[in-house]
């Protein structure tokens, strides 16, 4: 942790003063639909069997081996400032031990963290090259994020299921199959880059800093050319943009890709950022790492299921708009053909009468 002078007690790390997150479990920061999809994993019966036997197809091995022979590993003497971070990182999120990162030559900005049995973090140099010192301490709080939350095994099975489906894209039924799952495993991953996104906030303690990465990532170093608010002001442009036609359009575009949109993603982590979540949590009320395995599924899935109903309400998508609309236009159908129902069947006794009107037995059901 760093001490007043900004200099970690570990010694060497360049950094102003931050907050430590002892014990900090990853359903602190997770969106609450990775949060469920995590925990339910976690919790199915025989899955770290199923991984294990599923690692002996995987080409973990391979990717190590081609990292440590024609990449940079980071360390005190190679990329020294990076190394600074990520250990800093690691103590910020209390993970204990510091997983070994890369950068490979790659003029694509771009970061990654995969690994079964151990989590590897990899950076481009395009990435390496494009961001400054706090814009890069998000990303790699970012990365250690996904290396706390677990996260590296599934993008790591998700690599390989990629790979399946383009090798068998040619029998139909094997490419509906993988291609189904692999669908299913790119929505689960977006939502696990927003989790990320906060775990990358709660190192840096930068707000600008993460806002301004996103910001690169999409429009490059221009940062002079840029202004943050207008940036934000796209997400909003984008989300409420349009008629159905264009809401149809917006899912076919994000439905190939590993991550949402860089404004999509601002907006969320500003979101998060100001709202009650993030506030206790920066006071130090957070979930422990030793609460993990008392989490609750039904309470889980339960939390997520209420934010994508608030997300509903909230959104200003058009078919977003129409689909609550539709959902609550049922439920309202619901209630009217249950109330008329209740007048038929229930003969309009007074004691019905009376506790539809939330009147009991009182003497007026009696009078009447």
């Amino acid at each position: 942790m760093t001490d007043n002078h900004g200099e970690d007690q570990r010694g060497g790390v360049p950094s102003r003063q931050r907050k430590r997150f002892p014990g900090i479990s990853s359903r602190a920061y997770e969106h609450p639909a990775d949060r469920s999809a995590l925990v339910a994993l976690r919790k199915l019966s025989g899955f770290d069997t199923v991984f294990k036997a599923l690692s002996g197809l995987l080409p973990e091995r391979s990717l190590r081996l081609l990292y440590l022979s024609d990449s940079v590993r980071v360390s005190d003497v190679q990329f020294s400032h990076l190394n600074d971070m990520l250990r800093d990182a690691c103590h910020i999120l209390d993970l204990d031990k510091v997983p070994p990162m890369y950068v490979t030559q790659n003029p694509v900005p771009n970061a990654m963290c995969v690994g079964l049995d151990e989590p590897v973090i990899v950076l481009t140099t395009g990435l390496v090259e494009l961001l400054d010192e706090e814009e890069m301490r998000a990303v790699v709080g970012h990365e250690v994020g996904h290396a706390l939350s677990g996260h590296a095994v599934y993008r790591t099975v998700l690599l390989f299921l990629t790979n399946v489906a383009l090798k068998v894209a040619w029998i139909p039924l094997g490419s509906m199959a993988v291609t189904a799952i692999v669908t299913a495993l790119r929505e689960w991953f977006r939502k696990s880059e927003l989790s990320a996104d906060r775990a990358g906030l709660l190192v840096g303690q930068d707000l600008q800093a993460s806002m301004r990465g996103l910001m690169k990532l999409a429009g490059g170093n221009h940062l002079h050319e840029m202004n943050v608010d207008a940036f934000l002001a796209q997400a909003d442009e984008y989300e409420k943009a349009g008629d159905l036609r264009d809401s149809v359009l917006k899912i076919l575009n994000v439905l190939p890709r590993s991550h949402p949109f860089t404004t999509v993603r601002a907006a969320e982590l500003k979101k998060w950022s100001e709202s009650r979540d993030y506030q206790r949590l920066m006071d130090g009320h957070y979930p422990k790492r030793s609460e993990d395995k008392d989490t609750s599924v039904t309470d889980s899935f339960r939390e997520s299921a209420g934010h994508y109903a608030q997300t509903v309400k909230d959104s200003k998508d058009p078919l977003v708009k129409l689909v609550g609309d539709i959902a609550g236009g049922a439920g309202d159908l619901a209630g009217d053909l249950g109330g008329r129902l209740r007048n038929v069947f229930g003969g309009g006794a007074p004691k019905d009468r009376g506790e539809d009107t939330g009147k009991g037995g009182s003497g007026q059901d009696s009078a009447e």
